[in-house]
């Protein structure tokens, strides 16, 4: 007769003798009553979730491919700032001025009897350039002026104006440039819009006149969105690479986002719970240490795991087979074998994630122990009810069941 067999008669003979009124303590009904009054049952065959992930060992193979933390860019989306800043052509519902000047009096705007004066010159009132994407000058009709530059603009002007005023001069200037705004959005001291320049401004450039960021630089992120695209990067990578520090486009959204980096422990650690990264970077070794370590009493060092969500790219780098799998993101579960001197090295380089789960396993040891527990309350108590034997002799089942 094996052992859980032996365990499991022994159980059945303590709970068989049982009588009296003494209820086991419990703090509300368990899992059988919980499943035998549902009125309708969602589940599956052995209550399995039925998710597919890849189980990798961590050893010296795949330490390269996750030494460092996910690399995060706006350059790999819009481009490594090569050239020159953006053209900023007018649009609609920019305010401009229309200032025409002709090389002498008598001419179409400026009358014979003004004499001669300095410039010889005519400002039109401000106007918006409207939803048609046109403006309005006299004696030159509507002009279209959307989308164009103004130098352009104001050489069609000229030419519609020649055969009329003296050697027609014009120039455009912006009074409001509503259409080459960027939204600087999140967590900044001031968000708002700004306009663009053709002088040309960078992401960090605009995120300093919204005031700077107001979260700490190694939780902040900042995504630029522009036309149907976006791309992210770390605040902190942004300062120190040039190449990510883009120019920025009319139109584009800017969003500054704090993102509290954590990971989670459960298990036979020192500490179960959320835990905040605090540091730019956290590996899988500082990360087990500052939720305790393991508890030398109940983990099994052998079975220390890692969940986490990994492209597809990276795993077939590995080449791991992933073809029975959906999406860009792969369930895997990594596993660190702390028996083995080396994995201290390993895991001091295994680089963690935002939103990583740590699972620590108990040693099999533990679990019979706390079946020897459930043994020993249920024979010290003689007084015990009928339905706490059946309870007991029903979780017996489940635990050799599982």
């Amino acid at each position: 007769m094996n052992l859980a067999k032996f365990l499991l008669l022994a159980l059945f003979a303590s709970t068989a003798a049982l009588s009296g009124c003494t209820a086991l303590p419990r703090s509300g009904p368990d899992d059988a009553a919980v499943e035998k009054q549902a009125s309708v049952r969602v589940t599956t065959e052995g209550r399995k979730v039925g998710i597919d992930y890849i189980l990798v060992d961590i050893n010296k193979t795949i330490l390269p491919s996750f030494q460092q933390p996910a690399a995060t860019s706006i350059r790999d989306s819009f481009g490594g700032g090569r050239g020159g800043p953006p053209d900023v052509p007018l649009g609609v519902g920019d305010t401009v001025q229309v200032s025409i000047f002709e090389a002498q009096a008598g001419g179409l705007f400026i009358p014979t009897e003004a004499g001669s004066r300095p410039g010889n010159y005519i400002t039109l009132p401000s106007q918006s350039i409207d939803r048609s994407g046109t403006l309005t000058v006299p004696y030159a009709g509507r002009i279209v002026a959307a989308g164009r530059p103004k130098e352009q603009v104001e050489r069609e002007i000229e030419e519609k104006l020649s055969n009329r005023a003296i050697e027609p001069q014009v120039v455009i200037t912006t009074v409001n440039g509503r259409s080459s705004e960027v939204a600087v959005l999140g967590d900044v001291a001031k968000a708002g819009k700004f306009e663009v320049t053709s002088a040309g401004e960078r992401v960090l450039d605009l995120i300093s006149e919204a005031g700077g960021i107001s979260a700490p630089s190694i939780e902040t992120y900042v995504t630029l969105q522009r036309r149907g695209k976006s791309g992210t990067i770390s605040y902190d990578k942004l300062q120190t690479t040039p190449a990510e520090n883009i120019y920025a486009s009319p139109g584009d959204i800017i969003l500054v986002n704090r993102e509290r980096r954590t990971y989670t422990v459960y298990g036979a650690a020192g500490l179960n719970g959320r835990f905040d990264f605090e540091e730019t970077k956290l590996t899988l070794g500082e990360a087990l240490g500052k939720a305790g370590g393991l508890l030398d009493a109940r983990a099994d060092p052998g079975q220390v795991f890692l969940y986490r969500k990994v492209s597809r790219k990276t795993m077939q780098v590995l080449s791991i087979d992933t073809s029975r799998f959906v999406g860009e993101d792969i369930p895997v579960i990594f596993r660190a074998n702390m028996r083995d001197p080396g994995s201290f090295f390993a895991v001091q380089q295994f680089a963690m994630q935002d939103k990583d789960i740590i699972y620590i396993s108990n040693a099999d040891s533990v679990e019979v122990v706390k079946f020897m527990n459930v043994l020993n309350s249920v024979t010290s108590n003689t007084s015990g009810a009928v339905t706490d034997a059946v309870d007991g002799r029903d979780a017996a089942k489940r635990i050799f069941r599982n």
